[in-house]
């Protein structure tokens, strides 16, 4: 169950990351609201996952979860560059963030 919450914990970061780019420096009360939210939620999760997941770990995974989600969407919707070199780091932080997860399997 951890991990699901770092999972939700993460995909929430990326809904917060994103609506920021939508309160337009905090002066849109409804998008504004949406972030708060979102950054309570994504804490939250991340806040369960911790009882059980080591806090460098599940700090990595979900900020590299909220990094590849964003960037992704980035390139999906709001015109982010997309080139070789920008799937290549982002296929290694997806690497590392699978990595982390097996390493806290093995290991315990």
């Amino acid at each position: 169950m951890p991990w699901i919450f770092l999972l939700i914990a993460g995909l929430t970061e990326i809904v917060w990351a994103i609506g920021l780019k939508f309160t337009e420096s905090f002066t849109k009360p409804l998008p504004t609201i949406g972030v708060i939210l979102a950054m309570a939620v994504s804490f939250f999760f991340l806040s369960l996952a911790l009882k059980e997941i080591p806090i460098g770990t599940a700090y990595a995974v979900w900020t590299g979860i909220g990094a590849v989600g964003v960037a992704i969407l980035g390139m999906i919707f709001f015109g982010d560059p997309i080139n070789i070199l920008r799937i290549l780091f982002l296929t290694l932080i997806i690497g590392g963030v699978v990595g982390l997860k097996l390493s806290a399997i093995y290991t315990k």
